[in-house]
């Protein structure tokens, strides 16, 4: 888009925003004189407030009580093995507060005192070994910002349009700065020989919760980007995030992330634990089943408005807004269509400088006056890769799958602000 175009777009936005500031405020005063909320005097002016020792670790406010993770019952053998969304219709920016961000489990989230962690890396290194937690913590570490998917996140929608509302149908991930020790540096520590040559050897990673959650992952990636990290968005784990260390695999699905890390074993080849055979493969049409699809491929999400997050303010300025993320680098284009995929606008990005394989949020500066529209995003990613539609997965992989389903999402935006999961062909 041209300067020119963009500064005429922009004027557009706010000649459009003044006009409903102007006829909200017009509205008020054929109702009364003034606004009291302007006026008055305010109880919240009058009074001295909370003490900085009213919350010595703080919280949100209540009037955001309904800002919080959700459960579905019935997906899951709650609480055994369970799983919860993150509410990402009412957040904005790109970082996931570790208090909402989703959370999977296969045996419940469990209690282990740092002092009594150990991280063990045995099998083909010269020197096999044990961390302590404080150990961790003597290696150089790093900063990085990662998003983190569950495989199964819009699973659902395979077959249709199914739970009706942004946070459970791609409410799955959430986005943070992780803190800790490449994956590499404790293998070279233990005498593997990164230099040579690793073309056959893997890694297997186990947790210390009663499922273990045993995953293989290749030691290509093992030596690429993964991280074992001890601290989020700048402070401690989460008991439920994998306290106190787990282990961040960038760009592939959450369940290799393994929580409460406790054994590296280098290995000849693949494990084939029960969550790489009979979970977290793709069974496509004719049953035989996508085996290695850790890669959570480019995917995008509006956000807002969306069936949780109606539009509220009446006509004119609107700001859609939404998510985008791949495992496979950085997102270089979102486009949105307000007519079910017909016509597409590029919407503006709100940072292009974030890392790689993390979430970028997006924003088109529109107006809307009562139509009815049927919204969506397509992303694009560094590699040229485009987000399919519903139909272009299916032709490929059927209906049978539970994992990876990166399509595009639709909402049915009504003339009364309200919104509902809908799918279009």
């Amino acid at each position: 888009m041209s300067d020119e175009l963009k500064h005429t777009s922009r004027r557009a936005f706010l000649k459009g925003g003044a006009a409903v500031m102007a006829g909200s405020v017009a509205g008020a005063a054929t109702a009364q004189s003034a606004d009291p909320l302007i006026t008055e005097v305010q109880d919240w002016a009058s009074f001295t407030g909370d003490g900085v020792d009213a919350t010595p670790y703080g919280l949100p406010i209540e009037h955001e009580a309904d800002v919080i993770r959700r459960n579905v019952p019935w997906l899951t053998a709650d609480p055994i093995s369970s799983i919860n969304f993150t509410p990402i219709h009412a957040l904005d920016g790109t970082i996931t507060p570790q208090g909402c961000a989703f959370e999977r489990h296969h045996s419940g989230a469990i209690e282990l005192r740092k002092d009594d962690y150990r991280l063990m890396i045995n099998g083909l290194v010269d020197r096999p070994l044990v961390f302590s937690y404080e150990d961790l913590e003597r290696f150089p570490r790093e900063n990085r910002v990662h998003f983190c998917e569950c495989a199964a996140n819009t699973g659902m929608e395979w077959a249709g349009a199914q739970l009706n509302g942004v946070q459970f149908t791609h409410g799955m991930i959430h986005n943070m700065e992780y803190s800790g020790v490449p994956l590499r540096a404790l293998l070279e520590e233990a005498g593997l020989d990164t230099a040579g040559d690793l073309a056959d050897k893997w890694v297997y990673v186990e947790g210390a919760d009663a499922s273990s959650n045993g995953r293989s992952i290749p030691m290509e990636k093992a030596l690429d980007d993964c991280l074992v990290a001890f601290k989020a968005n700048g402070e401690a784990l989460r008991k439920e995030h994998g306290y106190p260390v787990r282990l961040v695999v960038p760009g592939w699905e959450g369940n290799l992330w393994v929580k409460w890390l406790r054994r590296i074993e280098v290995m000849d080849g693949p494990v084939e634990s029960r969550e790489e055979t009979s979970k977290y493969t793709d069974v496509l049409a004719d049953g035989v089943a996508r085996k290695w699809t850790w890669v959570m491929d480019a995917k995008s999400v509006i956000t807002s408005p969306s069936p949780q997050s109606p539009i509220k303010h009446g006509n004119g300025a609107l700001v859609i807004s939404g998510l985008a993320w791949s495992g496979h680098g950085r997102i270089t284009r979102v486009d949105v269509s307000k007519d079910g995929g017909m016509t597409w606008e590029t919407a503006r990005l709100g940072s292009t400088q974030g890392d790689s394989k993390a979430l970028t949020r997006f924003y088109l500066d529109t107006e809307w006056n009562g139509e009815d529209w049927l919204l969506q995003a397509r992303a694009m990613d560094e590699t040229g890769y485009v987000q399919p539609t519903k139909d272009q997965l299916r032709e490929v992989r059927g209906e049978n799958s539970i994992y990876h389903n990166n399509c595009i999402q639709t909402w049915h935006l009504k003339s009364n602000g309200e919104a509902e999961n809908v799918e279009v062909s």
